[in-house]
């Protein structure tokens, strides 16, 4: 009989984090074809900048689901920086053009699986609380709210 096992820290079973250490893995195979400029650079923050996001994940995973929210939002913005540090390595012939591809390509599924857990969790989080408005009745109702305020202040 198979048993399904999962491992003590949870976090090691989100697919994201696999995903972030692919990525990890995948750039410090890079590091060795930069030259020494653009490895002090260009590279080791843009290493440092992969390493945070596994580690925004992992630490998120202990916290409580509005908090962890919130390291999968921060870890969705280094995913941004990487993008420009791609754009970079590009720039300066550390990359080349298929490496930018397969950046940008793993890039972009970390940040839609880091979007739809941000919207999962938000979601149990409002079922949670028996908060079931959509969040389009959220933002009119937000915008009504500053267009009355808009007609108290003269600018």
């Amino acid at each position: 009989m198979e048993e399904n096992v999962t491992s003590f820290f949870r976090f090691e079973d989100l697919r994201v984090y696999d995903k972030s250490l692919q990525y990890y893995n995948w750039l410090i195979s890079k590091v060795q074809s930069a030259d020494e400029f653009n490895r002090k650079v260009i590279m080791l923050p843009f290493i440092d900048t992969a390493t945070k996001i596994c580690m925004q994940i992992a630490d998120g995973s202990s916290n409580p689901k509005t908090e962890f929210v919130e390291y999968l939002k921060y870890a969705k913005g280094l995913v941004r920086q990487c993008v420009v540090f791609s754009t970079m390595a590009l720039d300066n012939n550390v990359f080349t053009q298929e490496d930018m591809e397969k950046s940008r390509e793993m890039l972009m599924e970390m940040t839609k699986m880091l979007g739809a857990m941000i919207v999962s969790f938000q979601r149990s989080i409002n079922n949670r609380n028996g908060n079931t408005d959509n969040s389009r009745q959220r933002e009119e109702r937000t915008m009504e709210d500053f267009s009355s305020l808009d007609s108290e202040f003269n600018y």
